[in-house]
């Protein structure tokens, strides 16, 4: 009597369990204490962090001085020059225009300015090239943002599942250990042969195995996920795995209209439209280096002299320098001719990289059109296959749960309960697989559509 209420105990107990199991699915607690990451929290932090914004950043800062020199062409160039020289042995006298041997001081003031007139658009082009190229790293540093944010989504979504998939096999491992000290009750009791517990030991030993690999596989995850954030090293990291995110309804999209939303709001597709437009300035710069140059000169210029001995008393320095002064006005036709051999390979150089880089742009727009057809397409696919796995995770737990009152009542063998077993807990990872790879297709078709969901 004593042993038949034991197996029933421990029957009931387990029988509580497994339901708990099925009813109960993905649970966990988490201390308070412990601020908890969602995925948007480490995506957001990733866009503002990551190594490659940073230098990203630097880049922009780069361009800018860049565009900032080139505006400064347009501003006529003006500088100042002031020298002094001893001069002693035979020289020139300044005054009397001969020869003699004495040491003497000259010193020069002079203002000069230069602005060039026409250089065949080489100055705008270079400004509107340098504005561009600013642009174009602007763009880059959204790009790297959302890379960055897109990367630290995955590694999310793969530590959530290693997660939630610890939960499952420890949900199986308990599930198994209880089927063992059952089975070991009913060997006792001559109910069960050795060759059940053995197998019940096995399928413990196995699910253990599962538990340690899956930690290991979070563990690891973890890892790309910090690597991915550029999180300070020592800074702690706990993702919020408490529930399942909620999945979006399904919603049935037009491909052509989040393409069009895509060319507008994708700084892929920009960064192709602003090489383009760099490249045009470039051609344009090597086409206009071509052309003749005039440019327009102007100075004043003045100087004082003095012989050191003899006892000549030179003229006062502010006579000098009033007597002295000279202004000139010149302009220069600068027109090149062999020289141009050279320039016109830079020219066709210029314009070869102008075809590419068209080419480039519809190649890119043809690849983001195929992205954003297969995102939507695994998402609405998604979305089909969770309907279906629930009906048949439910169907399968309830199997399970049929089946482990036959085994409790000597109706059905071990093997046939782990049969069971195994296939409930595949359809709930199976499930867990499928809800998380709704979510990051759901997100990256935002993405497409312009909405960052991280910001």
């Amino acid at each position: 009597m004593k042993k038949l209420i034991t197996i029933i105990s421990i029957a009931t107990a387990l029988t509580a369990t497994a339901q708990m199991n099925v009813q109960t699915e993905s649970v966990s607690l988490q201390p308070d204490s412990i601020t908890l990451w969602t995925m948007e929290r480490c995506m957001a932090y990733a866009a503002e962090h990551a190594s490659s914004v940073v230098k990203a950043q630097w880049d922009v800062a780069s361009a800018t001085a860049d565009r900032n020199e080139a505006l400064a062409d347009f501003f006529p160039s003006l500088s100042a020059q002031v020298g002094g020289q001893f001069s002693w042995g035979r020289n020139i006298d300044p005054e009397t225009n001969t020869y003699n041997d004495v040491t003497t001081f000259n010193n020069g003031y002079g203002i000069y300015a230069s602005i060039m007139l026409f250089d065949g658009g080489q100055t705008l082009n270079r400004y509107r090239h340098a504005r561009s190229e600013r642009e174009r790293q602007l763009n880059a540093l959204e790009m790297k943002r959302d890379d960055s944010a897109i990367a630290a989504m995955m590694a999310y979504a793969d530590a959530f599942y290693y997660q939630n998939s610890i939960k499952i096999a420890k949900d199986k491992l308990q599930q198994s250990e209880g089927m063992l000290r059952l089975t070991k009750t009913q060997e006792e009791l001559g109910i069960k042969g050795v060759p059940d517990v053995v197998q019940a030991e096995a399928t413990v030993a196995n699910d253990k195995y599962v538990l340690v690999h899956n930690q290991n596989l979070f563990s690891q995850a973890m890892l790309t996920l910090r690597s991915a954030m550029n999180i300070p090293i020592g800074e702690p990291l706990s993702i919020d795995t408490v529930y399942m995110p909620t999945l979006p309804a399904n919603c049935k999209e037009d491909v052509e209209g989040v393409y069009s939303m895509a060319l507008v709001t994708n700084p892929k597709a920009i960064n192709a439209r602003l090489e383009v437009n760099s490249s045009k300035y470039a051609y344009n710069i090597a086409k206009g280096n071509m052309m003749p140059t005039i440019s327009l000169n102007a100075g004043i210029s003045t100087s004082y002299y003095k012989t050191l001995g003899g006892g000549y008393a030179a003229p006062s320095f502010g006579e000098q320098f009033r007597n002295n002064r000279g202004e000139y006005v010149a302009a220069t036709l600068s027109i090149p001719i062999f020289s141009n051999l050279r320039r016109v390979s830079g020219k066709n150089r210029a314009k070869y990289a102008y075809e590419q880089a068209k080419e480039t742009l519809n190649e890119e727009q043809r690849r983001l059109h195929d992205e954003i057809l297969s995102a939507v397409t695994d998402r609405d696919g998604y979305a089909v296959e969770i309907s279906s796995l629930k009906a048949k995770t439910d169907a399968d737990a309830e199997a399970y749960r049929l089946n482990s009152r036959k085994y409790e009542e000597g109706l059905l063998s071990l093997i046939d309960l782990q049969l069971s077993a195994n296939t409930y807990y595949a359809s709930r990872v199976e499930l867990l697989q499928k809800q998380m790879l709704y979510i990051l297709k759901y997100k990256l078709v935002e993405y497409y559509k312009g909405n960052r969901l991280w910001m």
